[in-house]
């Protein structure tokens, strides 16, 4: 019996997609992989295609061997393709005004890549500049004024109630695009920006992040999370090292091209380096420290993620834990053993001290001698 595939319609970081679920197993997660346009939302633990690349038919033609797929969720009709209609004046200009905003995007893109923007942010930007040209699909980008501007913010993002984030977000993308490449004044100061919270990190005791580790009987899998506690990476850097980027004899891990295009080192201790060295000699990684099961290739961030998940539920931790809190317990365990926050900024690669100052109001250590009133009574 065919496994059931389910095509749900949903919305992931302000634009329309379709979302995938079935029952996880291996070669099916391959198989789905495969697909075009496919990819995988770490937020929603689920794989989606963005609604405008997804075309029914041909998700049929390729997958109805090995799945049974059920899309009640979309029109009750067959999935082959109806006839089109005849297109009117206004449709022609309409799809004509949308190959040259694609267009206009793609030299957007360009120029990022130019820049040496990251390849996270370059999509980011153009995802979040597809969604805003999308809302005005009968406007030229020329036309577009600061009243569409404050319409957009009202009409789709307060109105659909996304998050603060992806507002800032899709603001600093039409600021770029506008300020950079074309010779329109949007004034982006005059729509409001959302109040900044102040959201604590999640941070693990140390007894917890030793349960997770020890949960782990693979040595790869044991290896990469443990370097993520022991030097506070984030999961790029921790994809993207290379065994080069290992000075065993300085007793530091060299991390290049990290965000915001910098450089650091991070001190590792012999314990560390002693554990790399047992890996090295069990794996013998050639281009990339972790690899990936394709010859060359770097270990998917999905699979990070996978790993993880299965040393928590191992571990009986009954938290919903991201890989960022590891990052988050390392530096909260360093200032709760007394290390200058100055350190632990240009250890963790920040770039403003009040993003490192977060961490003290997670520290325990002083709060623990505080002592409440209710305790004389």
């Amino acid at each position: 019996m065919k496994p059931t595939l389910t095509l749900t319609k949903g919305i992931h970081q302000g634009t329309d997609v379709v979302f995938l679920s079935f029952d996880k197993d291996f070669k099916l997660v391959q198989i789905v992989k495969t697909l075009d346009h496919v990819r995988w939302s770490q937020s929603q633990a689920k794989w989606y295609i963005l609604k405008r690349n997804f075309n029914l038919s041909e998700f049929f033609k390729q997958l109805q061997e090995t799945f049974f797929i059920d899309y009640s969720a979309f029109k009750t009709t067959s999935p082959s393709q109806p006839e089109k209609p005849a297109q009117t004046n206004d449709q022609i200009k309409t799809r004509s005004i949308s190959e040259l905003k694609n267009a206009q995007i793609n030299t957007f893109r360009t120029w990022m890549k130019q820049k040496r923007y990251s390849d996270s942010t370059i999509n980011t930007y153009t995802t979040s500049l597809k969604t805003f040209f999308d809302f005005y699909s009968d406007k030229a980008v020329e036309e577009i004024t600061n009243d569409d501007l404050v319409r957009f913010n009202h009409d789709y993002i307060i109105k659909k109630r996304l998050s603060a984030s992806f507002q800032n977000q899709i603001l600093n993308s039409i600021k770029l695009f506008y300020s950079r490449l074309y010779k329109v004044k949007l004034d982006i100061s005059e729509i409001e920006r959302p109040r900044r919270g102040r959201k604590l990190p999640n941070v693990l005791s140390k007894e917890e992040v030793k349960l997770i580790l020890n949960a782990l009987s693979n040595v790869k899998h044991r290896t990469m999370l443990s370097l993520v506690y022991a030097c506070g990476l984030r999961r790029s850097e921790l994809l993207n090292l290379k065994p080069g980027n290992i000075d065993s004899k300085r007793g530091i891990l060299i991390i290049l091209n990290a965000k915001g295009q910098k450089d650091r080192i991070i001190p590792i201790s012999e314990k560390t380096i002693e554990m790399l060295r047992d890996y090295y000699k069990m794996y013998k990684p050639k281009v990339w420290l972790f690899e990936g099961e394709e010859p060359n290739s770097n270990y998917s961030a999905a699979s990070i993620y996978k790993v993880l998940q299965m040393a928590v539920i191992r571990a009986k931790i009954n938290k919903k834990v991201s890989l960022h809190w590891l990052r988050h317990s390392y530096a909260t365990h360093l200032l709760e053993a007394g290390t200058d926050l100055r350190y632990i900024q240009t250890l963790l690669g920040h770039k403003s001290s009040k993003t490192t100052e977060i961490y003290t109001h997670v520290s325990t250590d002083s709060l623990k001698n505080i002592k409440s009133p209710f305790d004389d009574m």
